[in-house]
């Protein structure tokens, strides 16, 4: 049992392909999880681009890609 407590812990880089079945079913999949996944992720994503000392153009030129991306999914859907 100590194994699937390290396992809930673990990241998903870190999870080798036949225990991914076991720590999907650990994860928080509610409304309130999938949020706080999302403010982790964007709290991540915030202080290791935006919010810096000596700032540069990678964390904004990413945000604009991603926009570019989905506007052209969701312009040519059609393909």
């Amino acid at each position: 049992l100590p194994a699937a407590v390290l396992l809930k812990d673990t990241k998903l880089m870190d999870v080798k392909l036949g225990q991914l079945p076991s720590w999907l079913a650990m994860r928080d999949f509610t409304p309130g999880g999938i949020a706080g996944a999302f403010r982790r992720g964007y709290e991540r994503y915030y202080n290791k681009y935006i919010n810096v000392k000596k700032g540069g153009l990678g964390g904004i030129s990413m945000v604009l890609a991603g926009y570019v991306v989905l506007s052209y999914i969701w312009s040519y859907s059609h393909i």
